[in-house]
């Protein structure tokens, strides 16, 4: 391996670390449009996730896992709290500029996987196959 690919490795190691967890893109997802209650959030990714058959989760997201995603965010300078002063406690959450430029460097990886698609559940079919034949 040669030192010029250090760099990108090391960067790739340091995004996929950001986006570990499996809620990460649902979060930056929901608050893409406007900051929203942590009810508020809750409610929306699973209602999305409801709505897209659950593909992409096998239940509800929780409580305590939406709180520790939302720390992890913070943490990582994705997301902000911001309590609004009201009679019942308000608090928003909304991405910073950087969890904006997350999303956005996303989008060629997600137009990667739909593009592959079908090749990934070809191959993965295939080696699910060759390791049942030789079972």
């Amino acid at each position: 391996m040669s030192d010029a690919s250090l760099p990108y490795r090391h960067g790739i190691h340091e995004a996929m670390g950001v986006l570990s967890g499996q809620w990460v893109t649902a979060v930056l997802a929901s608050l893409t449009a406007r900051p929203m209650t942590y009810s508020k959030l809750l409610a929306d990714i699973n209602n999305t996730e409801e709505r897209l058959g659950w593909v992409t989760h096998e239940r509800p997201l929780r409580q305590k896992v939406l709180t520790d995603t939302l720390h992890r965010m913070q943490r990582d300078g994705l997301v902000v709290k911001i309590e609004r002063p009201s009679r019942f406690g308000s608090t928003w959450y909304q991405l910073t500029p950087m969890g904006r430029s997350l999303l956005r460097a996303l989008l060629p990886l997600a137009k990667w996987a739909e593009d592959h698609r079908t090749d990934l559940a070809e191959a993965r079919a295939a080696h699910q196959a060759a390791q049942e034949a030789r079972s």
